[in-house]
């Protein structure tokens, strides 16, 4: 399951929920594919029955099921899933939460630190490291991916001079 919204507050009186959406356009979405939402850890599908966007990353939907300002607030504060085969690029996506634990080294194949986080921020996705030196943050960009090694658990990357500041 790959997040994809959160639930930020009821609308009106007949269920109508606010959600904000993360590296997604509102309009890729399908509703005739459900929408997860976890209770007591299980994923729950909801379909959509109809979806307003409303700026550029929110929107008003109305979720089967939800039809009251109770049902609602119920839900305020949960993430929405969707499946991840939906979206092209989830492959891609889905390894680098796995990268905790991995190896960081530098063009010149010198090992910079491990990463202890991966920090999902929309559109600006991050590692940090710890090094030598202590934590540091660097950008995930694919434009500073030299070389993924799973069975190594490495990232070779081309980081900028000065994000380190070793």
């Amino acid at each position: 399951m790959l997040q994809v919204g959160k639930i930020l507050k009821s609308n009106g009186v007949d269920g109508g929920l606010l959600a904000g959406f993360r590296d997604i356009d509102i309009e890729d979405i399908d509703i005739k594919e459900p929408v997860f939402i976890y209770f007591d850890g299980l994923p729950v599908p909801f379909f959509i029955q109809s979806i307003a966007k409303k700026g550029t990353d929110k929107a008003i939907i109305f979720l089967n099921d939800v039809n009251s300002l109770e049902d609602a607030e119920e839900l305020v504060g949960m993430g929405l899933f969707m499946d991840e085969s939906l979206f092209e690029d989830a492959e891609d996506e889905s390894l680098f939460p796995d990268v905790i634990g991995w190896m960081v080294e530098d063009s010149e194949s010198e090992i910079v630190g491990v990463v202890s986080d991966f920090l999902d921020i929309p559109a600006n996705p991050c590692l940090e490291l710890n090094t030598k030196n202590g934590a540091v943050i660097i950008p995930l960009h694919e434009d500073f991916i030299l070389e993924i090694d799973p069975e190594k658990r490495k990232l070779k990357m081309e980081i900028p001079s000065g994000l380190l500041n070793l």
